[in-house]
């Protein structure tokens, strides 16, 4: 752990935020897909946030991914029977993702993320500023 604990705060802001923007580029980039089968259908991702207190001062948190979890939604069903990957029935199946929310998601991921930039500048600064208050 570094000696100023706003600089791990927010850098574990930025690792967070990093996975998060990640699995929403996932989602997003196999939203069209499809399968021949419900069982091969793209999951989507979501990360499970944990907030984690500091050992050297109880007030102070940071944030850890605990996990990257799949989606238990089931897919979306849909009939074509001319589709190469349609199954004996002539169905394909596509993982049940809203576009319009993922990309409601990467906006506040983008948002938090350059909240995150804008601390560690200000912590910066000011660690620059007390340093050079002596002379």
């Amino acid at each position: 752990m570094s000696n100023l604990p706003i600089f791990d705060i927010a850098g574990s802001a930025l690792q967070a935020q990093s996975v998060r923007m990640s699995t929403i580029a996932s989602n997003l980039s196999n939203a069209d897909t499809v399968a021949g089968s419900a069982d091969a259908v793209y999951k989507p991702l979501e990360p499970i946030f944990q907030a984690v207190t500091s050992r050297e001062d109880p007030r102070l948190t940071r944030v850890e991914v605990k996990q990257v979890t799949q989606s238990e939604a089931p897919p979306l069903k849909r009939y074509e029977p001319h589709h190469p990957l349609a199954d004996g029935d002539g169905y394909v199946y596509s993982p049940d993702i809203d576009p319009v929310a993922q990309m409601v998601n990467l906006i506040s991921t983008s948002r938090n993320y350059q909240a995150g930039v804008e601390m560690l500048n200000t912590a910066k600064e000011l660690t620059l500023a007390t340093l050079t208050m002596g002379r």
